[in-house]
This record gives C-alpha cells, sequence and structure tokens, in this order.
C-alpha cells in the first residue's frame, strides 16, 4: 500500500506525480482514451480546484470520475462528505484503500458508487456541490443529466476540455453559443472560472482544460416541459445557419406552422437560434404546447 510523502504538518498531503504513477502500477491500470483519464498529479492544481469550487465545510460534494483519488482528498480535506461515482471497476477497487491511508480520518466521511454517472438517479447521500473533473467525451450530457436527477445540486466546479467550458458558459449572441449553453441555462448562471494546462495531468493530453463554475438557479417559471422546452432548443442549432422558420419547419409540422409559434412568442422568424436566450425557447414551446390545448 502507498504510504503518504512527508509534508509540512500544517499541509495536507496529496497525490503527486510519482504517488499516481505507482498506484497506476500497483493495480496494472495505465489511463485510456476511451474512459477519457486524465490523473491530475500536482497538489497545487487540486488545492485550487478546491478553493475556487468554494465548499462550504459541512456540504456533501460530488466527484464523478475520481480515478485515483488526487482530487477526492482535497475534497475531503474541504467538505463534510464525498459521494464519489467510478464506473472503472478497477479504480473503483482501490480507491478506499488510498483514503483509508492517506485519510484514515475521513474514512466514514466518503462514499464510493460503482456506476456510469450518467445512469445514476439516486446517490447514498444527497449532495449539494459537484466538483469533478469531467472526461471530454461525455463532460456536457453528465453535468446536465445530473442537474436534472439531483436538484438538492446547488453549486459546484467543473474541469473539462476548455472549449467545452467556453460553450457551456457562452451567451447569446457568441459564435460558440449553441445547445450546451442554453440548456445548461435553464438550470442555473454557469459561468468560466480559468484554464488549466497540460503537463498537471498524466498523462498529458493536447489541449488545455478549462473550469466552469455554476450557481443553480430557478428554471424558467412556465407551463411547458423541460422536454417540450429542450426540443426546440435541439432543433433550432440542428442546422446552424438555417432561420429559426427554416430550421423549426420539422418540429412544428411545417415552416408555416414553425413561423406562427415563433410569431406567438413574439420572436423574430428570421433570427437564428444563436440569439436566443432561454426564456425566448420557453415562449416558442409555450406556444406549440398551450395551456388549453
Amino acid at each position: 500500500m502507498t504510504e503518504p510523502n512527508s509534508e509540512p504538518a500544517a499541509v495536507a498531503p496529496l497525490l503527486g506525480a510519482a504517488d499516481i504513477r505507482r498506484l497506476a502500477e500497483e493495480i496494472g491500470v495505465r489511463p485510456t482514451k476511451t474512459l477519457g483519464q486524465n490523473f491530475v498529479i500536482d497538489g497545487n492544481t487540486i488545492r485550487r480546484i478546491v478553493s475556487v469550487a468554494g465548499i462550504d465545510p459541512e456540504e456533501t460534494v460530488l466527484e464523478v470520475g475520481p480515478g485515483l483519488g488526487s482530487l477526492t482528498l482535497g475534497l475531503l480535506d474541504a467538505a463534510k462528505t464525498v459521494v464519489a461515482v467510478e464506473i472503472d471497476p478497477v479504480l473503483a477497487g482501490k480507491l478506499p484503500d488510498t483514503v483509508r491511508a492517506w485519510r484514515p480520518e475521513s474514512v466514514d466521511d466518503f462514499h464510493l458508487v460503482l456506476s456510469d454517472a450518467m445512469k445514476i438517479t439516486e446517490l447514498p447521500v444527497q449532495p449539494t456541490a459537484l466538483v469533478a473533473n469531467l472526461p471530454y467525451n461525455v463532460a456536457v450530457p453528465v453535468v446536465l443529466h445530473l442537474l436534472q436527477h439531483f436538484p438538492s445540486l446547488q453549486h459546484g466546479l467543473v474541469m473539462v476540455q476548455d472549449e467545452v467550458a467556453d460553450r457551456l458558459a457562452a451567451g447569446p449572441g457568441s459564435k460558440i453559443y449553441g445547445v450546451p449553453s442554453v440548456k445548461a441555462a435553464w438550470y442555473g448562471h454557469m459561468r468560466k472560472a480559468g484554464v488549466i494546462g497540460m503537463n498537471v495531468f498524466w498523462p498529458a493530453p493536447k489541449i488545455h482544460s478549462g473550469l466552469v463554475s455554476f450557481t443553480r438557479g430557478t428554471p424558467p417559471a412556465t407551463h411547458a416541459t423541460r422536454e417540450q422546452v429542450f426540443a426546440v432548443i435541439d432543433a433550432a442549432f440542428a442546422q446552424r445557419r438555417k432561420t429559426l422558420r427554416a430550421a423549426l419547419a420539422t418540429w412544428a409540422g411545417s415552416a408555416a406552422e414553425a413561423e406562427r409559434f415563433i410569431v406567438a412568442a413574439g420572436v423574430d422568424p428570421t433570427a437564428r437560434g444563436e440569439v436566443l436566450d432561454i426564456n425566448a425557447f420557453v415562449r416558442i414551446a409555450e406556444a406549440r404546447h398551450p395551456l388549453d390545448a
């Protein structure tokens, strides 16, 4: 079992590059592109993430993809409880040992769930914050899934591909504003909170990572369902260069019907989806699905 490196007593030890590689070797793990595994090997980066996340000492934090536990240890130092969801059974099997070795006083505050984050709808403890280093290829659907199924999540910080971070935080009118931006806005406010270099990971990715901070808000007041609103968003951005009248034709049944709903919502049918905020999409969904229908 790996033992912590000696560090000043005032600073809780965190996993470094040598520790990460040694833990991986002990269980025969090589990071895979399939699961988007890039392990953080820099303690200062972990401390930065935990600090920016603004975790209250009484909070329960949900971590997705804890891997070998580098961020997990930092979260256990800051939160009351950590619930980690890991899809890889080999990594999940090692993580409790690492917690026992490096944070013996926090063993009872740590819960491990072996599962796909896209499939979980229940957890042993209701989380109030999400802090995670997310695989690039599933980052957006994972964030949206967790916000949908865990209303207890009030804020969080996720590390994703830098380009994805920009898209999540983009506002109407931006060239990178799209489906992730609008759907995220349904749940609350997203903002870019920093950039992480490549050399703090093993293996080092070929692109920078971005930090996205979010605060949950109240969804728009509407009789339309989330599914109905999201269907409009998906249709509007399916072909970005088309006007709303053309883009929503299939969704509405015809271009003429699409124009009727768009105009009823107080939106210009010649506009494109990139300029609409979440409330405009809500009004279009309401026009298609009136209360008295």
